[in-house]
């Protein structure tokens, strides 16, 4: 919104006042609209006078932490922390700034449309963040023999909670309707949802590659659902690759499985056709 479309903060402030009377209302884009709107003793938005690098406490880390420690792909949040990683290398990006070359945003067209689009862009962002954070909870619950009630636990967080919305009475819903929901985004409210957004997303997301300004929740989250809703994703040169530095084998496909590749079993291959050649310790640069 500043650095695309050129708004001041106290339109920022208007905008995302507008988006908590649809379905955005939340407890973080209210305050965001009551940051936004604060002017400092002399009259100047306050926001524009803090410092750009964000602390953390460690609650988003360790989120990520056990995500990697079950192989579950909460992206969003761990790039949320990354963000705030990169936000604190202040004097670094200041250096950067100076050297480093980019495109200059340059808004050409209807204001009114592309904020339309950055809507549907954090909305559709939110429930990706959801969806993954509930993949999360559900293999916790597996793997630590956990029984949990998960309408309740999206009901829960509509009070006292920084990330309590009128959204999650939706999420509430859909785990009533099937507690067995494997995703959220395989319940017809959302699924739609996420449908509807969609072109919106993709714009806001091509927009700022091209005007170099970072969006990395955006991104990530499109990201992830382009490899979630992808059949064959290209892991299997993945594992190819693995298996010809380290040894590390291979699954091969049901429909490709015979003698020499039984399916389900653990494959590996001599990929030179000679030993000796197969780690990376032997490479030569």
């Amino acid at each position: 919104m500043k650095r695309g479309l050129g708004l001041s903060a106290k339109e920022m402030s208007d905008v995302f006042a507008e988006w908590n009377t649809g379905v955005l209302d939340s407890f973080l884009i209210e305050i965001t609209r009551d940051v936004l709107r604060f002017d400092d003793d002399d009259g100047t938005p306050l926001v524009e006078k803090i410092l750009d690098s964000a602390g953390q406490k460690g609650t988003g880390k360790w989120t990520a932490i056990n995500a990697l420690d079950l192989g579950m792909p909460v992206t969003l949040i761990g790039e949320a922390v990354f963000a705030r990683c990169l936000s604190s290398l202040k004097q670094e990006r200041g250096r950067a700034a100076g050297v480093l070359t980019g495109p200059t945003p340059k808004f050409e067209g209807d204001k009114k449309k592309f904020l339309a689009d950055l809507e549907q862009a954090l909305y559709a962002s939110k429930i990706i963040s959801y969806a993954q954070g509930f993949m999360l909870i559900q293999n916790a619950a597996k793997e630590y023999k956990w029984k949990l009630n998960k309408p309740s636990i999206a009901l829960m967080w509509r009070g006292g909670c920084i990330i309590r919305s009128v959204f999650l009475k939706d999420i509430t819903s859909a785990y009533r309707k099937n507690p067995d929901l494997e995703n959220l985004l395989f319940d017809d409210f959302f699924n739609k949802a996420i449908h509807k957004a969609q072109s919106g997303w993709r714009d806001i997301v091509s927009k700022g590659a091209l005007w170099g300004i970072p969006t990395p929740a955006f991104s990530t989250a499109l990201s992830w659902y382009d490899g979630y809703r992808t059949k064959d994703l290209p892991a299997n040169l993945l594992q190819a690759q693995r298996d010809y530095f380290g040894a590390h084998t291979f699954k091969i496909k049901p429909d490709h499985a015979n003698e020499k590749y039984p399916e389900g079993k653990d494959n590996h291959v001599n990929w030179t056709g000679r030993g000796g050649d197969v780690s990376a310790s032997t490479y030569q640069a």
